[in-house]
Formats: C-alpha cells, sequence, structure tokens
C-alpha cells in the first residue's frame, strides 16, 4: 500500500515506525486554597519552560535557532502572565490557568490569520509543555526507542523538530503540514528525508515498517525490513570544501550559495552565501541595535566567507512578524500589509541605520557584499532602494522577487538593480493566494506548482536579456529534483541550508543545460504539480 502526501526533504529511507505520543489529559480542576502558591507554581513553569527553550536554541544556529528563541520570548510574555495570574485568582488552580491563558491567546492568533495563525500551534506546544512542568510530568518530546526508526505524528512542534537528532530519526511523516512548514524548513536543515500531509499516516502502527521517499512524497507500506546495517539513510552532508564549483555536464556554471541567519551557520569551503538573514539582530529587541553593534555583527559574518559572495538582505520583519522595538499597528491581514521593505514608510530610520551598518562592514571586509531588499513590489520601490543603498557606498544592490507584479515587472526592476533573488516560499503563496503556514493547502504552496514556475522563468528570462543574475534562495533551492528545472528556466544561482547542496551538487553535474531546460519545458507545461513531478521524473529515467 502506498500513501502519498507532499516530500519536503529528499532522501529515501526503510525503517519502523514510532508514532508520538499525545500529551496527557488535564487532571480534574480542584479548589484554590492557596492562591499564591499556584501564582509561585505556574510562574516556575513558564520561567522553566522558557529556561528550556533557550538552552536548546544555544545550541543550534539558523532557522532553528531563531525559532525557538522567538518561543522563549512568547512564553515571556508579560500580557500572558497577568491573563494566568487573573485567572488564578478568580479561583482556577495552576494547570487550568495555564491552560485557559494559552487557549485565549492561541484563539486571538487564529482570528488574525496569516503568518500569526501560524503561531497558534506554537503556542498549544508551549501550553502542553509548561502544564507537563507544574503537574510534574515528562515534557511532550521526541520518543526513544532506542533504535534509528521513522518517526510519524501527526504534525510536529518546532521545538521538537529543531532538536531532532538525525542518528536516531531516519525520517519524518506527518498528517499535516506543507512545503514551507516549521517541520518542513528544519527537516531540510538537518537532512532528514520528510513528507508531509499524509492523510491517515498516524494509523499506521508502532513498529510497522515503511519506506519513505522525501523527494516523490511517498510512503510505502508493508515492505521488508532492510537487513541489519543496510537501511538506507539520508544523504550525507559532504564537506563543501571537496565538492568544488558546480557546473553542469557541459560545463555551464551554477553557484550552489549558503542560506544563513547567524554565525552558527557557518560553514567552510562554501562558495559564498546566497541569502544572509539579519533578523538574529533583532529579535525580541525592545530598541533598535546601534550602528555600531550591526556593523561588528555583520563584518564577524562577512570575514567568515573569505574571497566570496555574501548576499545580506536587509530586516524582513512587520505585522507579519512582529518584532516589539517597531511598534507596528495590528492589521486585518498582515501577510497583505506593511512588511519587509514596506516598513521604512512607517520607520525610515531603521533601514537607514542598517544601510549606514551594511557599507561600513563591506569596506572593511574580506568578501564581496551585495545587499537587497524583501518585499519590493514596483520598479519605483526599487529605484529608491537602489538609490538609498548606493547613497550609503553599496556598490551591488538587488531585490527580493516575492510578490508576482514584481516577477511580472523584473525587467523593469532590472533598469535600477543589479540583481534578483526569488523567494519561492513567498512568491508561491501569494501567487496562489494560499497562506504559507496553512497545512491544509499543501497542494497549492507546492513549489513544483506550475503558475509558480512560469513567474519564476519571468524573472530568470529578465536577468538573462540583462545580462543580470537572478537566483533562488527560497525553499525550492534544496530540492535536488526541482533545481534542474530552475537551471533551466534561467537561474544561475541556488541558495540552500548546507545538508542540500551535496545531493543539488551531484542533480546538476549529471545533466547538460539543454537537458535542464528540456526538464523545465516540460515541468511549465504540466497541469499540476503532481504532474511536473511525473514529467521530470520519466524524462530522468529515459
Amino acid at each position: 500500500m502506498l500513501l502519498r502526501g507532499v516530500g519536503v526533504s529528499a532522501g529515501t529511507v526503510i525503517g519502523p515506525v514510532v508514532r508520538m505520543t499525545s500529551p496527557a489529559p488535564l487532571p480534574a480542576p480542584r479548589a484554590v486554597t492557596d492562591p499564591a502558591a499556584e501564582v509561585a507554581s505556574a510562574r516556575h513553569g513558564v520561567a522553566e519552560l522558557a529556561a528550556d527553550l533557550a538552552a536548546r536554541a544555544e545550541h543550534l544556529s539558523g532557522e532553528a535557532r531563531d525559532i525557538l528563541e522567538s518561543l522563549a520570548m512568547i512564553a515571556e510574555d508579560p500580557l500572558l502572565a497577568e491573563d494566568i495570574e487573573r485567572r488564578i485568582v478568580g479561583g482556577t488552580d495552576a494547570p487550568h490557568a495555564l491552560t485557559e491563558a494559552f487557549d485565549a491567546q492561541a484563539d486571538l492568533l487564529r482570528a488574525d490569520g496569516g503568518y500569526l495563525a501560524e503561531r497558534a500551534a506554537d503556542l498549544d506546544d508551549l501550553r502542553d509543555r509548561a502544564v507537563a512542568i507544574v503537574l510534574g510530568r515528562p515534557i511532550p518530546g521526541i520518543p526513544d526507542p532506542g533504535h534509528p526508526f521513522v518517526l510519524v505524528a501527526a504534525d510536529l512542534a518546532p521545538a521538537d523538530t529543531a532538536n531532532l537528532n538525525p542518528d536516531q530519526v531516519l525520517a519524518i511523516v506527518t498528517e499535516r503540514g506543507g512545503p514551507t512548514s516549521h517541520t518542513a524548513i528544519l527537516a531540510r536543515g538537518l537532512g532528514i528525508p520528510a513528507v508531509v500531509a499524509v492523510a491517515g499516516v498516524t494509523a499506521v502502527g508502532d513498529g510497522s515498517v515503511v519506506a519513505v521517499d522525501g523527494a516523490a512524497g511517498t510512503v510505502a507500506l508493508g515492505v521488508d525490513p532492510a537487513p541489519a546495517g543496510s537501511v538506507p539513510r539520508a544523504r550525507a552532508q559532504a564537506n563543501l570544501a571537496d565538492l568544488g564549483p558546480c557546473r553542469t555536464q557541459d560545463g555551464h556554471p551554477v553557484s550552489l550559495y549558503l542560506n544563513i541567519g547567524s554565525v552558527k551557520d557557518v560553514r567552510s569551503g562554501a562558495q559564498g552565501v546566497g541569502l544572509l538573514r539579519t533578523e538574529f539582530l533583532f529579535l525580541g529587541r525592545k530598541e533598535t541595535p546601534s550602528v555600531a553593534e550591526q556593523r561588528a555583527a555583520y563584518l564577524e559574518l562577512f570575514n567568515a566567507f573569505p574571497g566570496t559572495r555574501v548576499v545580506i538582505r536587509t530586516l524582513d520583519a512587520g505585522a507579519d512578524k512582529p518584532l516589539p522595538f517597531l511598534a507596528l499597528p495590528a492589521e486585518e491581514n498582515p501577510a497583505l500589509g506593511v512588511r519587509g521593505l514596506r516598513t521604512a514608510r512607517l520607520r525610515p530610520e531603521v533601514l537607514d541605520d542598517q544601510l549606514a551598518a551594511i557599507a561600513s562592514a563591506a569596506a572593511a571586509a574580506s568578501c564581496e557584499v551585495w545587499t537587497m531588499a524583501p518585499m519590493v513590489a514596483t520598479p519605483n520601490e526599487a529605484a529608491e532602494f537602489a538609490a538609498q543603498a548606493r547613497a550609503h557606498g553599496l556598490e551591488h544592490v538587488g531585490a527580493m522577487i516575492e510578490i508576482p507584479a514584481a516577477a511580472l515587472r523584473a525587467a523593469r526592476l532590472l533598469e535600477h538593480l543589479d540583481f534578483l533573488s526569488i523567494g519561492t516560499n513567498d512568491l508561491g503563496q501569494y501567487t496562489m493566494a494560499a497562506d504559507r503556514q496553512d497545512g491544509r493547502l499543501p497542494d497549492l504552496l507546492d513549489p513544483w506548482q506550475p503558475a509558480l514556475l512560469e513567474l519564476i522563468a519571468l524573472a530568470a528570462e529578465a536577468g538573462g536579456a540583462a545580462g543580470k543574475p537572478v537566483g533562488v534562495c527560497g525553499e525550492a533551492a534544496a530540492d535536488p529534483r526541482l533545481a534542474p528545472v530552475l537551471v533551466g528556466l534561467g537561474v544561475t544561482s541556488l541558495s540552500m541550508a548546507a545538508a542540500a547542496v551535496s545531493a543539488v551538487h551531484a542533480a546538476l553535474s549529471a545533466r547538460t543545460l539543454t537537458q535542464c531546460r528540456d526538464l523545465a519545458a516540460k515541468a511549465r507545461d504540466a497541469v499540476d504539480p503532481a504532474a511536473a513531478r511525473e514529467a521530470v521524473a520519466e524524462m530522468s529515467r529515459s
């Protein structure tokens, strides 16, 4: 029997299923005889939860670290603490007060929709962890059966996914989730094969042996156990220095870069950085970091990649990714509001200070610094950002293509810019009018959507006509089956997590540029993502 879902992290494994257990139910409410003691117990639970998340984050980097740090901030929210204490004073015991307060916050986020609605699931996980601490129960987490296994769950919380051990967890299969969910992003970063949105998979019993194909998005049931020591594993993370420059079989160069979010993501031997996220400097801040502080942080990262290209993205935040110091007003539809470059309309000094810091660090750096803005929509926005960046002395200025309008007008944007970088996650959600965090719409969020490929082709063709590079730094770049399609569409560079580089390098090295173009044409002509995948797979087999 074959179950189908959405493959979000490539690799093929065979192994026994171990299912995530559900949190134990709450005990019956009890009378509160000592409110002060109940308040102290609740405070202890939340404080220990935040400390646990912060401690885990210390050992991580990039997206995983950012996610856990943001969860710790949520747990320490003073408004949440006030609500918990108010409920206890009103006669609710600590476990039930925690549950009710976290649930109330989650309901508010779900009502807001978009990115904030996705945070509601995180609150559910925080609730379960805090309650477990207060009740003296084990904190919910990944099971440890004492042998490698395929993890099956309805969904995974970021705190669980971020701390997975790739030596134990052979693959991840979830009933919910989408290609841009936290589970998908973190699994790719760890190099663990993963398939999400697999209907009915939680009914598969513990110990059942399954074959998971993270590229095809399939889970085969009833397979024979692999002989001891011969279980196929996720692709190995090769030494980047040993890979060398990437070229197609006939010599066409394709630059493979890293996506990084902090100094812990640095990998020696990398060709460079295609996306340096700067949000790590701004998380949890009530005041904007100074120009001097930003300069020091950027310079440290720049100098970790001597002699290469480092593409840094200015702050990507807004009402959909709230940062306290911005103090932006709430919005009914944050994904369509003030975010990315648009925050400069309300807080222009934040962008100006950041550009000053980047320029100062670039002047002293041992790499070539390229600077780009997120969420650029129009040629006028591109021109204004380019003028502002160049006024600070920055030489290589570009923009993210995350909005269909920008892809459609890519040629006009390139009249003002030196390069473009396509963020497939956001471009996909805006193309399909499907919230990238909504696990109920995995087919619409699939990076193989032909409509998305058409927009990528438009931007790449504009770059080719202008003689300017156009890269992809979205999650699609990490898919070794999709990478040749992107190159065939005209993309000049791909940027991804370090774990994905080896497989993408191999996939491109095995094909000529003509073959990549033929694959791209087949994918563009397909009626849906499944047909696009099958057409590319069939051509690859022939």
